[in-house]
């Protein structure tokens, strides 16, 4: 990751006011139509009130260049229930099992394209994970071939649905994926506490 980069965790109340900024690296990385990024801003805000949320930013000049942020999931959960629902149906009863009984939902990862291909990706995933009581994480990524899902394979996580369309968007297949915590290649040791290479705004 570029030196002047700095990570900094966003308590849920300092994220939801960043939100706007937010949704412009959501908006040059994804290029999503116009119209739905109102949408996206009420689904992120909303997010930030699951239970065990973390939010990590990525800044350079003070201005964010990337970010992600996930929650515990559970049941009642409109992506839980769905892919749950989804694996059961194709014969996935021990995938559930182990990465769906205590997982951390990685719900956005995205940088800004001006950043990628720097580290930041891989730092922002690895510090969203870091410490969490979870034993397992869980993600989709749109399917076929990119960087995210190397970054993600590269981490430890695999896939354990593919070509998954989530009703409403049947036209984008996702693949669902998964890992054990802590991920491949970080230096977690499990035990909670402040990193010394991010910053933390507001309280947990």
């Amino acid at each position: 990751m570029a030196a002047d980069t700095e990570l900094r965790e966003l308590a849920p109340p300092a994220f939801t006011h960043a939100v706007p900024a937010l949704l412009q690296v959501y908006e040059a990385a994804m290029r999503p139509p116009p119209e739905q990024l109102p949408g996206r801003a009420g689904v992120m805000s909303g997010h930030a009130h699951h239970p065990g949320f973390r939010s990590v930013v990525a800044l350079r000049e003070g201005s964010p260049v990337g970010f992600a942020y996930g929650f515990r999931g559970s049941r009642g959960q409109w992506w839980y229930d769905t892919v749950r629902a989804a694996m059961l149906a194709s014969g996935r009863a021990r995938q559930v099992r182990r990465y769906l009984t205590d997982p951390w939902e990685v719900a956005e990862v995205h940088v800004h394209p001006r950043a990628q291909n720097q580290g930041v990706g891989r730092r922002l995933l690895h510090a969203l994970c870091q410490g969490r009581p979870e034993s397992s994480a869980v993600l989709s990524t749109r399917s076929g071939p990119s960087a995210a899902r190397h970054l993600y394979r590269s981490c430890g996580f695999i896939e354990v649905l593919e070509d998954f369309a989530f009703p409403g968007s049947p036209e984008q297949p996702f693949s669902i994926m998964a890992a054990r915590l802590p991920l491949t290649g970080s230096d977690d040791r499990r035990s909670p506490g402040r990193s010394a290479w991010w910053r933390w705004t507001g309280s947990r």
